[in-house]
């Protein structure tokens, strides 16, 4: 009998439960129609006291008429970088149904100019929305006084 309790354990599975809540009707959704409005909406969900201290890695979520579903935070590090997984940001992007993401993350330093570091992700991110058919519209780095956008200096 104990045997028999044993062998069931190791099977037990646990349930997964996707939930998406959007706080706004999609009339309500503000739509992309260029790397300004990004950085506009953007700028607005950043901890301005962080955004000079820290880097911090977001993403855009959009509907198939470009209007946000959504901004997530990948990730939060330190003064010279921070973590992009490809994964998460996937994952987070299935899970939304999102047909399109905007990438994006600050330079605690000011710059605006991309890193190789920069440049590689970015490439990463844009070869795993092809295989997943999601869009990758655009990497913005933002800082306190501007913005740079991949896809207007035709990088992405």
């Amino acid at each position: 009998m104990e045997k028999q309790q044993n062998q069931i354990s190791l099977f037990q599975v646990s349930e997964i439960n996707v939930v998406y809540k959007p706080k706004f009707k999609a009339s309500e959704r503000p739509a992309i129609t260029s790397s300004k409005n990004v950085y506009e909406i953007l700028i607005q969900s950043w901890d301005m006291n962080k955004i000079e201290l820290l880097e911090q890695f977001k993403i855009l979520l959009l509907n198939r008429a470009n209007k946000v579903l959504g901004i997530f935070e990948v990730s939060s590090g330190g003064i010279s970088g921070t973590t992009a997984d490809p994964k998460l940001i996937f994952g987070i992007a299935l899970k939304t149904c999102a047909s399109g993401i905007i990438i994006s993350h600050n330079h605690p330093s000011g710059q605006l100019k991309p890193s190789d570091a920069d440049l590689r992700i970015t490439r990463k991110i844009k070869e795993g929305g092809n295989f997943l058919d999601i869009s990758v519209l655009d990497h913005v780095i933002i800082t306190s006084t501007g913005y740079f956008s991949f896809a207007d200096e035709g990088l992405i």
